[in-house]
């Protein structure tokens, strides 16, 4: 399998083309030869690169990829990241909504997987396109309870937000930094929020939702997406895959 015919596997998988987004997703870096190892990682980082290369892997799929919005010049970090990719012999995968979105694969899926949540619902529109999951619970559960599982399944300390009531209903999902959807998660219903990172910018709008909101980390809520690709690569394609974590502590 070559790195075109690698990346059209998961163009298919993600279905990238139904998606509009900020993030080049698709093959951002090309490779030479044949793909026998496959890296997955949440940032197309200069070291992730490197770690990669040095462990002979020929394809690294990553979530935040080199590319977004408008073209830079290939310069200074950009250069010395795509450098590292061609000496490297490291073909460079991303994808951003697409990964968020999937009900599978998708980081959000996976995170209501992981915490054992049944019977999600789409939640969320972002750049037109619908990325996170609700759930609505048949009996209203303790939001410490919530916090607690989630503290267990990540392995974190949650940075908490209580301003909502002490018995959660309904769980509005979404990884990443997604408070821009606070009032989305009002207006669903919903009276708890799973995201990644805080912002000082949306602390009065969840305040004044009368909102909980979980921050599980930006980086740590979006390892999900990218592990679940890598067990499906090594069960349908039989390709080995290693786990590149680089933790930024956000």
């Amino acid at each position: 399998m070559t790195a075109a015919e690698l990346a059209r596997f998961f163009d298919r998988l993600l279905r990238i083309e139904d998606f509009h987004d900020t993030s080049l997703n698709g093959l951002q870096v090309g490779g030479r030869g044949r793909i026998d190892t496959v890296a997955f990682a949440v940032d197309a980082s200069l070291g992730n690169i490197r770690t990669a290369a040095e462990n002979g892997v020929q394809f690294l799929v990553v979530h935040h990829g080199l590319f977004w919005g408008k073209p830079l010049p290939v310069t200074g970090l950009l250069y010395g990241r795509i450098r590292a990719c061609i000496e490297g012999n490291v073909a460079l995968y991303a994808s951003h909504l697409p990964l968020d979105a999937h009900p599978q694969f998708g980081n959000n899926a996976q995170l209501v997987h992981c915490m054992g949540w049944k019977n999600p619902h789409p939640f969320g529109e972002y750049h037109g396109n619908v990325i996170g999951e609700k759930i609505k619970f048949a009996k209203s559960i303790p939001f410490r309870q919530i916090a607690d599982r989630l503290r267990a399944k990540l392995n974190i300390e949650p940075v908490v937000w209580q301003f909502g009531p002490k018995m959660s209903r309904g769980v509005a999902v979404v990884s990443g930094g997604a408070l821009s959807m606070l009032e989305q998660v009002s207006a669903a219903g919903c009276d708890t929020f799973l995201t990644g990172e805080p912002d000082h910018e949306h602390y009065w709008t969840a305040k004044e939702c009368g909102l909980n909101v979980l921050f599980g980390g930006h980086y740590r809520t979006e390892t999900l997406g990218v592990k679940a690709l890598q067990v499906e690569v090594q069960s349908r394609l039989g390709l080995q895959t290693i786990f590149i974590d680089n933790p930024t502590g956000y």
